[in-house]
């Protein structure tokens, strides 16, 4: 098994370079013919929902439910925590939120956590999930100070 980085899993799922899409396609194509599999961590797969949600891929959810399915079901990947990610797809697909924040929380609970303290609203009303005040859209006015726990 091999570690995967978005930008390489990015050429492969969108062929939109060039140069690098048929590298990456030649490399997990072979990969797949061989038998052979691909790490895919929490990080990347995140990384990869963010890049697609952004210019100049613009997926909605749909599209990026439907992408991140496709991946937990492709032998050819192994993914960190898959059962942590599809439930945070399926929280995804009726949500309001980030696919990130679902994951986020799917993870907190593993560990044991009663739940989740956010800021975003978009969580509000979500199992798991505690939001804290309203969502701010003003930016801050100074710097924010960075406080170490007690």
């Amino acid at each position: 098994m091999r570690g995967l980085d978005t930008n390489v899993l990015l050429r492969y799922l969108m062929a939109d370079d060039p140069q690098q899409s048929p590298i990456a396609r030649s490399l997990l194509d072979t990969a797949e013919e061989e038998g052979g599999r691909f790490y895919l961590s929490l990080v990347a797969l995140c990384e990869l929902c963010w890049t697609l949600r952004g210019r100049p891929y613009s997926l909605d959810r749909l599209g990026l439910s439907d992408v991140v399915g496709k991946l937990l079901e492709a032998r050819l990947f192994e993914i960190q925590d898959r059962d942590l990610v599809r439930r945070a797809l399926a929280d995804y697909r009726q949500g309001r939120a980030d696919f990130a924040d679902y994951l986020i929380g799917w993870l907190n609970r593993s560990a044991g956590c009663s739940d989740t303290v956010s800021f975003d609203g978009k969580l509000d009303g979500a199992e798991g999930f505690s939001v804290l005040g309203a969502q701010s859209t003003e930016p801050p006015t100074r710097a924010p100070s960075m406080h170490a726990p007690p």
